[in-house]
């Protein structure tokens, strides 16, 4: 049994541009811009992520090779080395992120916490060290 709502959602065409102030703010600005980042990740996958790493992610060594592709297995930045952690508060200790909400927590009505990047830090150095 179908359902006609559902298969309305699912063959959903139209699109929603975003406001102005939010666009002009955003990483990928335009529909355009989108699709031309598409094609090229769909035109070479390994060149594209292999961009991205370096330019987003610190690494204590850069990989050997971005992908080893053997069906039905996939190894990707094979010898490369990073610190995950480092990467999600160490680096931001010294940029302005340092003090922006890096997690919000909100349980019960009413119960809500805000960690900065530093808060956040401190406390995975703490769990780090017992």
């Amino acid at each position: 049994m179908s359902n006609p709502t559902i298969e309305s959602i699912l063959n959903e065409k139209r699109l929603f541009q975003p406001p102005a102030e939010l666009s002009a703010q955003a990483s990928i600005k335009s529909f355009s811009e989108y699709e031309q980042l598409y094609a090229k990740a769909k035109a070479d996958p390994a060149a594209f992520w292999a961009e991205l790493a370096e330019q987003e992610l610190h690494w204590f060594q850069k990989w050997d090779r971005t992908l080893d592709w053997q069906p039905p297995f996939a190894k990707w930045f094979v010898g490369g080395k990073l610190n995950i952690s480092y990467n999600c508060l160490d680096r931001h200790l010294t940029t302005w992120r340092k003090n922006k909400a890096a997690l919000i927590w909100e349980g019960e009505p009413g119960d809500r916490r805000t960690l900065t990047y530093f808060d956040l830090y401190r406390q995975v150095s703490q769990f780090a060290n017992v």
